[in-house]
């Protein structure tokens, strides 16, 4: 601690503090730290366990887990360029070569004046305006040349981003079609107290009337987790239930939450209320994804003007005992914590991990106690049914797939953006709405999901033929499907908790065995392998985003073969460096050219 400064001291007494010195907001404070610092030093950590009153090891362990956490400078200018397939596609990679060229530094190099460092993120969520990037944690759309260098020049004047022109930063909605939700006007209350005049059992009655399910991919039934939250007992002392809104979307090509958050965040706390009031709940959490947090302060704002309506706080809507409040998380970059377990961890204040379960969150969530976590779209969905009845709510979609579903659609298309459809709506429907330019793939559900070719256009968005937690990625005829896998393969590498190992060794061998068939040195072999990993991660790795990384290996090698032989030796085994070349400088030093110091030569002779 004595490597901080007095004013530092009373920075970091000033953020614990505001957090009431509780273990479980440990990422909160790590944020804010961070912000006040530029980092997370040493001293930093040493000084927040001490007051959080954790183990230092545990705020070590934190800050190492999570992507925007860093414990040594990094710039005071933080740019991470999103390395998502689709900003590829729009040219993310050559404005990366340019801004290094013009900063004079290579990826992930701070420079030496500690004023800027760049380098990649896996995705933004504005995959419908990239290619984009973040600056400190703030979102910058539709990057080109030219907005690239007027970058470059505010970094090296050190302008404050403050003053940055504010269009750097604004955000779309790009709503290009709109039905049950994206066209309904919010009337504050309105469906709350619907709810509340049919009671809790009412209420949930509705909702299995109208088999909602989660938006989130798993596609769970709604009621069925909400009543078996409110059956469930309490634990210990300070028994209570929890409801959590899962707002860290980071399924690359999916920003559906991110547009229900900036312009539908009513309907979002709105259901989360509905949800505390069914399940008899007091507190919910909006975990928030870290790449959204410039949505945070219009949250705040939002949920303050909702405690002013009587709509947050006691006695909601005037029903005695009622008392419902929410608070915003922000996370820090970390995929993993889509997963509902994971999620919990990180509210927890621990690195995100998922749980073994059983048990399930329903009966042992947060600390522990009864919780319910739902999707941003799901907990939309609510208000629908509770103003006009499950009933009718389930007269739209398909049998087991009732209602609508909002799909996030960008890659290859005239009009990228938010389509919300009836459940059953066709593949090629969305194509042609979209201006799909002569796709010859969708990638459906993100990297995990599914990839479609052209005879699968006539498939139908629903659970019963092609699920999605909504991202909708096209690619035209003239993409490389194997890139676009080994894009994905990066991904999983990258993003993969390392708990357990089938995921943690499993998702770098499969990207690596992708990387040596792009350099030109695979074969058949390489193709065995990638089919064997594919087998044993599903088969063996602890969480759903484990067994799901092999999706797009699996689909594009069935479907797509062509553009993986095409790069195949034909050989049985080729390596993936010329070993002969390796010994080249060893030859050099030694002064030796002869036949015996070239390995192959030798291996012959001998």
């Amino acid at each position: 601690m004595s490597d901080l400064s007095e004013a530092n001291l009373g920075a970091l007494s000033a953020i614990v503090d505001k957090y009431r010195r509780q273990p479980t907001y440990l990422v909160q404070v790590l944020r804010e730290v961070q912000d006040a610092l530029d980092h997370i030093p040493p001293a930093a950590m040493a000084y927040v366990a001490s007051a959080l009153g954790v183990p230092i090891g545990q705020v070590e362990a934190v800050t190492a887990f999570y992507a925007f956490f860093h414990d040594r400078p990094m710039g005071r200018y933080r740019v991470l360029i999103s390395d998502n397939i689709t900003d590829r596609m729009l040219g993310s990679m050559a404005l990366v070569e340019h801004m290094l060229n013009r900063l004079k530094l290579k990826l992930g190099e701070v420079s030496a004046d500690g004023v800027v460092s760049v380098g990649l993120t896996s995705c933004t969520g504005m995959c419908d305006q990239g290619p984009a990037m973040l600056v400190n944690n703030r979102t910058i759309t539709r990057l080109t040349p030219r907005r690239i260098d007027e970058i470059c020049e505010l970094i090296r004047a050190q302008v404050p981003l403050d003053d940055w022109p504010s269009f750097y930063f604004k955000v779309d909605d790009n709503i290009r079609r709109a039905d049950m939700l994206l066209a309904a006007q919010w009337s504050p209350g309105e469906a709350l107290r619907a709810a509340t005049s049919l009671g809790p059992q009412g209420m949930i009655h509705e909702l299995r009337l109208s088999n909602l399910r989660g938006r989130g991919g798993a596609g769970f039934t709604t009621a069925v987790k909400w009543e078996a939250a409110r059956n469930a007992p309490g634990h210990g002392p300070n028994a209570t239930r929890y409801v959590v809104c899962n707002a860290d979307e980071g399924e690359p090509g999916t920003f559906k939450d991110r547009v229900l958050l900036q312009s539908y965040a009513g309907h979002v706390f709105e259901g989360m209320t509905i949800a505390g009031y069914a399940i008899g709940a007091s507190r919910g959490f909006l975990y928030l994804r870290g790449e959204y947090t410039y949505l945070l302060q219009a949250l705040e704002k939002h949920l303050a003007d909702l405690r002013k309506m009587n709509l947050l706080g006691r006695s909601v809507c005037g029903v005695e005992g009622f008392d419902f409040d929410i608070e915003i998380h922000v996370g820090a970059g970390a995929y993993v914590c889509g997963e509902e377990t994971a999620l919990i961890e990180s509210l927890e204040g621990k690195p995100g991990r998922p749980r073994i379960r059983p048990p399930f969150p329903v009966t042992h969530g947060y600390l522990g106690q009864p919780t319910v976590v739902n999707n941003v779209e799901t907990l939309c969905k609510v208000l629908e049914i509770a103003t006009h009845g499950g009933a009718r709510y389930a007269g739209l979609g398909t049998k087991q797939s009732t209602g609508t579903k909002i799909l996030s659609v960008s890659g290859d298309v005239d009009r990228p953006g938010l389509y919300e459809y009836p459940f059953g709506v066709r593949i090629a429907q969305v194509l042609e709405d979209c201006g799909a330019r002569h796709p010859q793939a969708v990638q459906v559900s993100g990297a995990a999901g599914m990839c479609l070719s052209e005879r699968e256009f006539g498939r139908r968005i629903a659970f019963e033929d092609v699920p999605t937690a909504g991202s909708f990625m096209v690619f035209g005829a003239q993409r490389d499907l194997f890139e676009v896998a080994r894009n994905f393969t990066h991904f999983f590498a990258h993003e993969s908790c390392g708990f357990c190992t089938p995921c943690r060794v499993g998702t770098t061998l499969v990207s690596n065995l992708m990387d040596k068939i792009a350099a030109g040195h695979g074969t058949q072999y390489e193709m065995n392998e990638l089919n064997r990993l594919a087998g044993v991660i599903k088969g063996s790795a602890h969480c759903g985003l484990g067994t799901a990384s092999c999706n797009a290996i699996v689909d594009t090698v069935q479907k797509f073969r062509p553009a993986y032989e095409k790069r195949l030796k034909a050989v049985d085994f080729e390596p993936a460096f010329d070993l002969d070349a390796a010994l080249a400088k060893a030859r050099e030093v030694t002064g030796r050219d002869d036949a015996d110091a070239h390995l192959a030569q030798g291996m012959e002779q001998h």
